[in-house]
């Protein structure tokens, strides 16, 4: 069963090392004309997996995902009046 994962994005000096970065997690993407990769991984595993990549001479930078932090369920969003009167006479 697979937990809670997170996305990396790795920036890259080169995509030839790209195909090494898959020992660290699921490669999502690769981006050839911004040269980064996307992966995904366990959320308990991705702060030693940052420190390793950074580590590596070949990336430029490393930044996690903050997607599984945030808050996705909005409250007290106010209609839009104009829709509201749309809905009403059934447009």
């Amino acid at each position: 069963m697979i937990g809670q994962r997170q996305g990396i994005i790795v920036w890259l000096h080169s995509l030839k090392h790209s195909k090494m970065l898959r020992k660290f997690g699921n490669i999502h993407y690769v981006s050839k004309r911004l040269k980064y990769v996307v992966l995904y991984n366990d959320l308990e595993n991705t702060d030693s997996i940052v420190e390793k990549l950074n580590s590596l001479a070949f990336v430029k930078r490393v930044e996690p995902s903050y997607k599984p932090f945030l808050k996705i369920e909005f409250e007290n969003k106010k209609p839009d009046r104009a829709k509201e009167y749309d809905y009403k006479i059934g447009l």
